[in-house]
């Protein structure tokens, strides 16, 4: 009897969750789970917790487990939840995705590891040594030179993609958005969704969804209602919206933003600092042109 493929459960407006921290650094699981719900209230059609938005850098494995669990229990019947399970440790990367796995999650995305700079055979047996420990659980590979300095060419994503449940790319290196072969396409990028749409794309893992996410989901269900154009006049409308998320270092525009919007704290853990004010004061600014009005 031949198995039943496995399918990408995230799709659409995927946003990747800030964490909420309590003004000392503690991880805020009620503030976590606000958070969460306001998402889902707002266009998200899935999240994703732990990931670089997250501050998955500096959340040990019992927190990231710990931050899926609240998720889980708080959306995790209405939308899909992964959790960012990628290191530059393929021992830790294989043990945190069964951990994921055995917590509920509905997927795991994991990066290209870093700063160790693999080579491509080293690539493929990581992605290939994760793929195979959790062989049930939809894998998403993340894509982001910018951060991991390596990148990874679509020849090389399809060659892993061959496992049967890599299933999809968060792809956010702009430079090479286009079909993959046997994986779905996500943006990794908010200035990419529409791009990444118009090349076969199922959605995106996003960020300015934090704020406005409504609209991003209606250019999603306008593109694949074929009203392309609406899209596009859509997403040209949101252009600073998504500079806001750029004015410094992701996550410390959004975190900022959503402690604005009185749903979490701003704080972040080193070596992320906050917003200064006048980053603050233009990321007030950029937001107020797309009328999400700050206080």
């Amino acid at each position: 009897m031949t198995p039943d493929p496995i399918e990408n459960p995230l799709r659409g407006t995927v946003t990747a969750m800030v964490t909420a921290f309590e003004e000392d650094g503690r991880l805020d699981l009620d503030a976590s789970r606000r958070v969460a719900r306001h998402l889902v209230e707002h266009g998200s059609t899935g999240l994703v917790v732990g990931g670089t938005t997250g501050e998955s850098p500096t959340l040990d494995d019992g927190e990231k487990i710990a931050l899926l669990e609240a998720v889980l229990e708080e959306v995790g019947k209405d939308v899909p939840v992964a959790l960012g399970t990628g290191s530059n440790d393929t021992r830790h990367t294989v043990e945190l995705t069964r951990l994921a796995a055995e917590a509920g999650a509905d997927a795991a995305l994991v990066v290209t590891p870093y700063y160790n700079r693999p080579n491509r055979a080293g690539l493929i047996a990581h992605f290939g040594a994760v793929a195979e420990a959790v062989a049930e659980l939809p894998i998403i590979l993340y894509n982001i030179p910018s951060r991991v300095v390596v990148n990874m060419p679509p020849d090389l994503l399809a060659e892993i993609g061959r496992s049967p449940n890599v299933v999809a790319v968060k792809q956010a290196n702009d430079d090479e958005i286009g079909p993959i072969g046997g994986l779905e396409l996500l943006a990794g990028n908010d200035s990419g969704l529409l791009r990444c749409l118009d090349a076969g794309g199922t959605g995106g893992i996003l960020v300015a969804s934090h704020l406005v996410g409504e609209r991003m989901a209606e250019i999603v269900r306008l593109h694949g209602a074929g009203e392309g154009e609406k899209a596009a006049e859509l997403d040209r409308s949101l252009d600073p919206a998504y500079r806001a998320m750029s004015v410094t270092t992701n996550p410390i525009p959004v975190k900022a933003a959503m402690e604005m919007l009185g749903i979490c704290s701003g704080t972040l853990r080193l070596p992320m600092v906050e917003a200064s004010d006048e980053e603050r004061e233009t990321i007030r600014r950029l937001l107020a042109e797309v009328d999400v009005v700050l206080p």
